[in-house]
């Protein structure tokens, strides 16, 4: 699924933690390290981090580091364009303070550029992380067929069973279904059409995929979603969520946040972005 994972380093106390939750990746997807650090390179750093590659056994043919100057963001995207990257694994805040949200992080710049898939680490683990429950983002999209075929090969890959398919009513077609003078049956009707509807749609999508090992359960809620999606992480209180994107956004996307904006703003737990 990916032949070449890479980790953006930057010298801080995570960054162990960081490198032994990739070194996990690489070895379940059999893929090559590339770690990337922006900054000026020093012996001292250099060092450094030897020696913790040394103690996670990744001082090996397998893994390279590139050590770049300029601006972090743009260099990360460049190194994993140049270096054909599959997965980029970041760190990234929980939350962003308001400054830190218009200003924006190094990681959510990556995050809305970056033309690879992206797996965003809010609490990386020396230990490594245990995803249990993971939700994916079925929105009907163009790519969401593509996300959830990766979602399962992903979850396969790193033991997960649960899985939850978030989906939601259009609230649009909703309230035009509704807009009559129907009782309160034929409204209960339409919006279990609906309901329907979106649970029709994912499992067509499931039926072609494997899903061997998986549990998966299919949810269709009516708002918006980005709200919906970060409700429904916090109350099961999920290790993952699964999204994709296909769209590139500026700073302009700052000021008014469509849904991905939001999401990044306060992300519920990890994030995996399938592009």
């Amino acid at each position: 699924m990916y032949q070449k994972i890479a980790l953006a380093i930057a010298f801080s106390p995570r960054m162990e933690a960081l490198i032994a939750e990739t070194k996990r990746l690489i070895g379940l997807f059999g893929a090559e390290l590339l770690l990337i650090h922006v900054g000026e390179k020093t012996s001292e750093l250099e060092d450094k981090l030897n020696v913790i590659l040394d103690a996670h056994g990744l001082n090996g043919p397998k893994t390279s580091v590139i050590w770049k100057e300029g601006k972090p963001a743009k260099m990360i995207i460049k190194t994993c364009e140049e270096e054909k990257v599959d997965l980029l694994v970041l760190g990234a805040l929980k939350k962003e303070g308001l400054l830190t949200y218009y200003i924006g992080s190094v990681a959510r710049k990556v995050i809305r550029k970056i033309k690879c898939s992206v797996l965003t680490l809010i609490e990386p683990q020396i230990s490594a992380t245990t995803f249990s429950q993971v939700v994916i983002n079925g929105t009907q999209l163009d790519e969401t067929p593509h996300v959830i075929s990766e979602s399962l090969k992903f979850c396969r890959a790193l033991g997960v069973t649960q899985l939850h398919i978030l989906n939601e009513i259009r609230l649009y077609g909703l309230q035009m279904a509704t807009a009559g003078e129907g009782s309160e049956d034929e409204v209960a009707l339409t919006r279990r059409k609906l309901v329907q509807e979106e649970i029709k749609y994912v499992q067509e999508i499931l039926d072609g995929l494997d899903q061997s090992g998986l549990k998966i359960n299919i949810k269709v809620t009516a708002g918006k979603w980005a709200v919906e999606l970060v409700r429904y992480c916090e109350t099961i209180q999920a290790d993952l969520l699964i999204m994709g994107d296909q769209r590139a956004y500026t700073f302009i996307d700052r000021l008014f946040p469509h849904d991905l904006e939001e999401i990044l703003a306060e992300l519920p737990c990890n994030l995996l972005i399938v592009k």
